[in-house]
């Protein structure tokens, strides 16, 4: 029987490392408005010419989610469908996907067609996909793969170390005050999500390496076990990363870390040096 793994471009991966047998993989874009151009988040996006060009604005841009539409051209695809998206109080992804749900079933009432809102964004939904791909390959079925996922997303810790909060705040993912501040002292702040998949900045620095720091204090806090994937995404910040994959593996060895460009609408939100772990 056919699977489609479909997910939101907050996703970070645009491919599974190894699909099985049967899977296909596919991504729904959101769009970025800055000024009159609209930017497509698709595999093909110049994500430095994007930020540039946010940079030379003075106006506010803005993201908005896939379709309904869009969700279901992927859900006719397959008889079983996961859908993937990032959390529901940080966009309206999840709710298109579920309107979307239901036109299709309307038509085709037999497709198992599930969509899993993981509270959390970029890396988050990689390590969704790959696991769904997993447990496909290992010949589990639909309602198993969709529980699994489930607990997923409610155990999945994620981290945002960011320089700039400007499209946090003027978009609403923020509180305006928190953003002004931050900016205004050349503050970094770590971030972390909410149960409800929101975000609760707790912690900030001046220097980069105490924020690298701090978030190994925090996945030492969270009881991070050293095999659970770990999945770096960074903006313009590679330096960063790298040296946090140092740290990783200084005190986990054996921990599977993946390092990935921010997509187009995590660049949006991350901006300049941002990174976002998820573990």
């Amino acid at each position: 029987m056919a699977w489609m793994i479909v997910s939101d471009t907050s996703c970070e991966i645009r491919e599974l490392q190894h699909p099985s047998a049967g899977v296909q993989f596919a991504l729904v874009p959101f769009k970025i408005r800055i000024g009159e151009r609209e930017y497509v988040d698709l595999p093909t996006l110049n994500v430095s010419q994007m930020l540039q060009a946010m940079t030379d604005y003075n106006g506010a841009s803005t993201s908005s989610c896939p379709s309904p539409e869009e969700w279901a051209e992927y859900f006719l695809k397959a008889d079983n469908v996961i859908a993937i998206t990032i959390s529901s109080n940080l966009s309206g992804s999840y709710n298109a996907a579920r309107s979307a749900r239901e036109m299709v079933l309307e038509e085709h009432p037999e497709k198992n067609i599930f969509i899993l809102d993981t509270l959390s964004c970029a890396g988050a939904l990689g390590d969704a996909a790959e696991l769904a791909n997993k447990l496909i390959g290992q010949g589990l079925g639909f309602d198993d793969v969709c529980f699994a996922l489930k607990k997923f997303a409610e155990t999945t810790h994620i981290l945002f170390s960011l320089a700039s909060f400007d499209n946090l705040a003027k978009n609403g993912r923020v509180s305006k005050v928190v953003g002004f501040i931050a900016g205004r002292l050349n503050m970094r702040v770590l971030g972390r999500r909410t149960s409800d998949g929101k975000i609760d900045f707790f912690f900030k620095t001046r220097g980069e390496t105490r924020v690298l720091a701090k978030i190994l204090e925090q996945m030492d806090d969270d009881k991070y076990d050293g095999v659970h994937p770990v999945f770096i995404s960074e903006c313009n910040n590679v330096n960063a990363a790298k040296l946090l994959e140092h740290g990783i593996h200084a005190k986990w060895p054996d921990a599977p870390i993946r390092i990935h460009p921010c997509s187009g609408l995590c660049s949006f939100y991350a901006q300049d040096q941002g990174i976002i772990i998820t573990y």
